[in-house]
């Protein structure tokens, strides 16, 4: 196919950070336009986007006059459409694992740390900072703690989650230290997970997928 990729997007979201990186990994050219999660409000709920995502979240990718939203199953799509190179294992049983640590890090945790949340947390709940980051970090480093075992009961002492290649589990892993860094969570006591994370690092297209390296960025 060769339609447009246009990817609705916004530098600080985990998920849609997730999908950059998968985006790169297949060496794919796409076009991004920004969302700003808090700016008026947040832009993600004026309607021409919302009639876009009724679920007022990015990430949002275009493939033509397709519209696709949600990060993994957009990253299901990317691989099962741009075959080269695999984002999951062929393998069904690694394929199921390579799912189970991702679902567990985007379904499981980031939704609890999510923008949306923290802000009912503030300004709905009353917490202040220390709570927020106290309920941050509690969730983070309960996932990350379960992210490990399964690592560690997986047998996975590789470069990333599954092998010597990054898959989506790394997309969703690496996206999310960068949060797990931000609030200073205790991720670097994780050994497989910190082996995993500077794999990413050095890799050119987590680099390039970084928040900080985002047109947007602020």
């Amino acid at each position: 196919m060769s339609e447009t990729l246009l990817l609705y997007d916004y530098w600080r979201s985990t998920a849609a950070y997730r999908v950059r990186i998968a985006l790169n990994l297949k060496g794919l050219d796409y076009e991004q336009r920004s969302v700003h999660l808090v700016r008026d409000g947040g832009e993600q709920h004026q309607s021409v986007y919302a009639a876009l995502n009724p679920q007022q979240l990015v990430p949002t990718l275009l493939h033509g006059e397709r519209v696709l939203t949600q990060s993994l199953a957009i990253i299901e799509y990317l691989d099962e459409v741009f075959p080269g190179p695999p984002l999951l294992p062929t393998e069904p049983l690694r394929r199921a694992q390579s799912r189970t640590l991702a679902q567990v890090i985007a379904c499981d945790l980031h939704p609890l740390n999510n923008l949306r949340v923290l802000q009912y947390l503030q300004q709905q709940l009353g917490v202040d900072d220390e709570q927020k980051t106290a309920w941050y970090q509690h969730w983070v480093e309960q996932g990350l703690s379960t992210v490990e075992a399964l690592l560690t009961r997986y047998g996975r002492a590789a470069q990333f989650c599954d092998g010597e290649q990054p898959s989506m589990a790394d997309c969703c892993l690496a996206a999310q230290i960068y949060n797990a860094r931000r609030f200073d969570c205790a991720w670097q006591c994780y050994p497989l997970i910190k082996q995993i994370i500077m794999s990413c690092d050095r890799h050119p297209a987590f680099q390039r997928a970084a928040p900080e390296n985002q047109a947007d960025a602020t």
